[in-house]
């Protein structure tokens, strides 16, 4: 656990970082480039290296709403060397064993593209195969990769050298949102594994492993979250000193016009909302991952739920907000240079990660039936 005064130490840090991003956002987004340069502003930031999984998901909103580019590269991260300690293997695990604390973790494990093959060789294993989307991958020092034994059919979980020979990131992330994340493709051929760098066989009825998937959704809701404050704050910003107040409306300032008021009012308020539940989701998922191999299935049905519900409010909370501040800010604010079609973009890309409709399905049977959300890659 981390003490309130560290926490409010590593917020500062975020907060400074958050203002150096916010300065050329629009730039940065235009060029697209891989996140090279955000990626070290992590590393030198020291945000890499924190361990208080509250204070994680407070940073990671931070940054988000700055960029969700970098919160998304950051939140991956903090996930990738969470979910590696759900095989509570001692022996190999990131941060552990002199690992590095400024190492920047990504993941390449998307549960439905084509399975990569993991073969036994001597010493250890070769995986071989490709995935379509590996956010982080190409720009990490280590990754968490999910393969398929070709012996057993078991799905095993391990970590590799991200510039190791035989990996081949094919750079061909162009999505219209998210353009900084290097979500690109990525290919192994014949990639060794040593045995000491796998962290385990996933079980597939194992609560406790299932976890990682819940994970996952929990990030992307505090992405979410994250985008929606981001388009908020930058159109509250303009709307102050820039936005002209209608002539029909009788006062001399956008900030006093009563329909710009109440607006901002019902954003603001469904943003906070959807805040306060993905923060409670996360203190969940917190408490179901400290049970260990106690965690039960009603327990774990129960995290699933309240992730489910921050995912389902977030979803419709970003894509609306980022889409509605531009009624607030008037006909201007569609100028290139100002680019805040990047959070609308950002958002209408990521919320489609996976359709949240059955997010909502997998609540309302919960709440009328009680059946448990499904053990899979995306519940």
């Amino acid at each position: 656990m981390t003490s309130t005064d560290g926490r409010q130490k590593w917020l500062t840090v975020a907060e400074e970082l958050a203002a150096a991003l916010r300065v050329d956002a629009a730039e940065r987004d235009r060029r697209g480039a891989e996140p090279v340069a955000e990626v070290e502003a992590l590393r030198r930031s020291g945000l890499l290296g924190i361990g208080d999984w509250a204070t994680q998901q407070a940073v990671t909103r931070v940054v988000g709403a700055a960029d969700a580019n970098v919160g998304h590269l950051l939140g991956y991260h903090y996930l990738q060397v969470w979910r590696s300690g759900l095989f509570d293997n001692p022996d190999h695990r990131p941060g552990d064993n002199g690992s590095g604390a400024d190492l920047f973790w990504a993941g390449v494990s998307n549960p439905l593209d084509a399975a990569l093959e993991l073969r036994p060789v001597d010493g250890g294993f070769e995986v071989s195969g490709r995935k379509t989307f590996a956010t982080g991958a190409s720009v990490a020092d280590r990754l968490v990769v999910s393969a398929t034994h070709t012996d057993t059919g078991d799905k095993v979980t391990f970590t590799l050298d991200a510039k190791a020979d035989g990996i081949t990131y094919r750079g061909d992330w162009d999505n219209i949102g998210q353009r900084l994340t290097a979500s690109g493709g990525v290919v192994f051929d014949r990639v060794h594994v040593p045995s000491d760098q796998v962290l385990g066989t996933h079980d597939e009825t194992s609560p406790r492993l299932s976890l990682a998937a819940l994970g996952f959704q929990l990030v992307l809701a505090q992405l979410y979250v994250a985008m929606a404050e981001g388009a908020l704050a930058e159109a509250s910003r303009y709307t102050r000193t820039t936005t002209r107040p209608w002539f029909l409306s009788g006062v001399d300032a956008a900030t006093a016009d009563p329909y710009v008021l109440a607006t901002y009012g019902e954003l603001v308020a469904e943003v906070r909302a959807a805040g306060l539940l993905a923060d409670h989701a996360s203190d969940r998922l917190d408490l179901a991952s400290r049970r260990g191999a106690d965690l039960t299935h009603d327990e774990r049905a129960e995290t699933a739920a309240a992730i489910s519900s921050a995912k389902v409010v977030s979803t419709k909370v970003a894509n609306q907000t980022t889409s509605r501040v531009f009624e607030l800010c008037g006909a201007r604010a569609t100028a290139a240079g100002y680019a805040f079609d990047r959070f609308w973009r950002n958002a209408r890309t990521l919320t489609l990660h996976d359709p949240v409709s059955y997010k909502a399905r997998e609540l309302g049977a919960y709440y009328l039936t009680g059946e448990h959300a499904p053990f899979t890659g995306y519940s």
